[in-house]
């Protein structure tokens, strides 16, 4: 048996959404469990499609079935679901991003796809940025090129879910007195720490900003997927449905647990 396969319990929640997910054209998978399966290998081993295991099912097929979901929102939907259910833990949320380096084989693909590649001196990348609740897990996910600046995707981060927080945390990339009216015209605490640049001075609470580690724990633990640490995905839609499969079965590991 491999390692990393699903559990009862992980499947059990994945089951109900994904059987009435995509479109309804072409053959159904014979084995919805079996699939996913594969395409959770493929993004913790960071394999290419084609060199999937026999045993994990035919590599186009899976790949094909992997598009469908993505397309269908399911991956966000499930998302949305454990967040939902994050309770009081919405009350203090955190912000941050991640730089992901892209691999030769994420570039090319079609002109007219959004890819969210951006190029610096590092080469080809892609910033991941996540809001997360007081536990660090995610409640929402943007990406955009690599090179641009952390308050850039401030809004649309916002803007994926309605549940205001009343203390905010995010580290001096944050520092801007647009995020910090913002957040104060949502009710909520602004405890960002100030650029070194900066003439106007804010202090924050330590004890509070001390909480900030866990979303770089969750963001760690994020990355031992190989498909999230490296982008191999030419499209960004695919980068982002592993991206968020990362996310929700780390939520279903702490729900479990708990």
């Amino acid at each position: 048996m491999r390692r990393g396969l699903l559990t009862d319990a992980e499947w059990a929640t994945f089951e109900p959404f994904l059987r009435t997910a995509g479109p309804r054209r072409g053959r159904p998978p014979r084995n919805h469990r079996r699939v996913l399966d594969a395409i959770l290998w493929i993004g913790r081993t960071g394999t290419p499609w084609r060199d999937l295991p026999a045993e994990l099912g035919n590599w186009n097929s899976v790949h094909r079935q992997f598009r469908r979901w993505t397309a269908s929102g399911v991956w966000d939907l499930l998302l949305q679901a454990h967040a939902d259910g994050g309770g009081e833990a919405d009350a203090l949320q955190m912000i941050d991003s991640t730089i992901v380096r892209a691999h030769h084989c994420a570039a090319g693909g079609k002109r007219d796809q959004t890819r969210h590649l951006g190029r610096s001196r590092g080469g080809l990348s892609t910033k991941v940025h996540l809001r997360a609740n007081a536990d660090g897990l995610p409640i929402a996910v943007v990406l955009t090129p690599g090179e641009a600046h952390d308050v850039t995707a401030y809004p649309e981060l916002m803007g994926e879910r309605d549940s205001d927080p009343g203390v905010l945390l995010g580290d001096r990339g944050y520092d801007s007195d647009e995020i910090r009216r913002d957040v104060r015209d949502r009710g909520a605490t602004p405890e960002i720490p100030t650029r070194r640049n900066r003439k106007a001075r804010h202090s924050v609470d330590r004890r509070l900003y001390a909480l900030r580690a866990r979303i770089e724990c969750f963001i760690n633990r994020l990355k031992n997927n190989r498909r999230v640490a490296t982008r191999y995905d030419h499209t960004a839609s695919s980068f982002l449905g592993f991206v968020l499969l990362g996310c929700v079965r780390l939520w279903i590991k702490f729900v479990h647990a708990a």
